[in-house]
């Protein structure tokens, strides 16, 4: 999974970095969430969740396709 902010729409209200500080940081130039790590398959639930709380839906969560054989 990886993590993608959509800068245009987000409005930096920051709920994600509450949620998810290790993914997550708001950048102090432009106001807006700046993504910071990605999830292990085991963290994949917290960015999940911090996805959920996005109020303007900015965070989208992509699957990786499996590395070819």
């Amino acid at each position: 999974m990886r993590i993608h902010v959509d800068p245009a729409v987000c409005e930096g209200h920051g709920e994600c970095v509450a949620v998810a500080p290790e993914f997550f940081d708001l950048g102090d130039d432009d106001g807006a969430v700046h993504v910071i790590g990605q999830p292990s398959e085991d963290d994949e639930s917290k960015a999940r969740g911090a996805a959920s709380v996005c109020p303007v839906g900015a965070i989208t969560l992509l699957s990786q396709a499996p590395a070819p054989s």
